[in-house]
């Protein structure tokens, strides 16, 4: 029962950050991961923005608003606060600051949660003008959606009980059960490279649900961006641990359009306007840097 409660109060918790969060001043202390407020630099609304030959652009610069698809449970990354509806976090400072370059202040945008393997779908068929979380580059998905970016490398690794001494990298993984969210390329990697049993691979819509049953103990690891897990950890180090070792590069863009190469040069020269004045900086102190991890931005890779 004492386990069962355990669990339930951290899915809660990874659901929340309301003590930490952006509406209140950060607590400060361990377990904090949410986003402080304060260090958040501010955004700039542009005037009389035009993005010419940009069909996504016409389209939600005639609604006046923006729809941008989100994560919703990514403490530090994309973490909405179900007692308010208000998002926070890395990745959604990057959205606004994007929405901002386009002419969009905060109260014209709104967050939409679209889990993994919905993403391409949801910018394929209009329901989201751009999607930011935690979403990886890569040549496969370029077939179906462009991004721009990147705005942030990422790493694949394994969380873990705080207890357990047997999983130390990618190459322990044998007969452990291993779970990841569906659609997503860490539980696709598990698959390919064969570094657990396929019986063994557990999948789920959410991170959280993941991370759950991994303190049940029906789960030995949950696996993907270090970014990611290195937020659960924060939140419960008394229980859970980050291995250390990551195993890929996880490049995260901005999901656009595929056809839409003209706004994707837009939000490059947005993204790298912000690497260039040190908005980016201040937004991943504010927010992901509050692990204590140390980062810097990566170069755009303009296509």
């Amino acid at each position: 029962m004492k386990i069962r409660t355990l669990a339930a109060g951290l899915l809660v918790g990874a659901l929340t950050l309301t003590a930490c969060g952006k509406e209140g001043a950060p607590s400060g202390g361990t377990g904090d991961t949410g986003t402080d407020a304060a260090a958040l630099p501010t955004y700039t609304v542009a005037q009389n923005v035009d993005v010419a030959g940009s069909p996504t652009f016409a389209k939600i610069k005639g609604a006046g608003k923006l729809t941008i698809g989100v994560k919703d449970d990514q403490p530090g990354l994309g973490l909405k606060d179900p007692t308010t509806g208000k998002f926070q976090g890395f990745d959604i400072e990057i959205a606004k600051m994007v929405a901002a370059g386009l002419g969009f202040d905060e109260s014209k945008i709104t967050f939409t949660t679209v889990d993994s393997a919905a993403r391409e779908a949801a910018i394929t068929n209009g329901n989201v003008d751009y999607y930011v979380g935690t979403y990886t580059i890569t040549d496969k998905r370029k077939t179906q959606v462009s991004f721009a970016g990147p705005y942030f490398m990422a790493g694949q690794d394994l969380l873990v009980r705080k207890d357990d001494t047997s999983i130390t990298g990618p190459e322990t993984l044998k007969g452990k059960k291993v779970c990841s969210v569906t659609g997503s390329t860490p539980i696709q990697r598990v698959r390919d490279q064969q570094l657990t049993e396929a019986g063994n691979i557990v999948e789920f819509q959410k991170y959280s649900q993941c991370v759950e049953k991994l303190i049940t103990k029906e789960v030995d690891a949950v696996t993907t961006d270090d970014a990611i897990l290195k937020g659960f950890a924060a939140q419960d180090p008394d229980n859970l641990k980050v291995v250390g070792k990551t195993f890929s590069q996880e490049p995260y863009g901005i999901g656009l359009p595929r056809d839409d190469a003209a706004l994707r040069g837009k939000v490059d020269d947005l993204l790298q306007a912000a690497i260039d004045d040190g908005t980016w900086q201040k937004i991943y102190d504010a927010t992901l840097g509050k692990s204590g991890s140390a980062a810097t931005p990566p170069a755009i890779q303009r296509y």
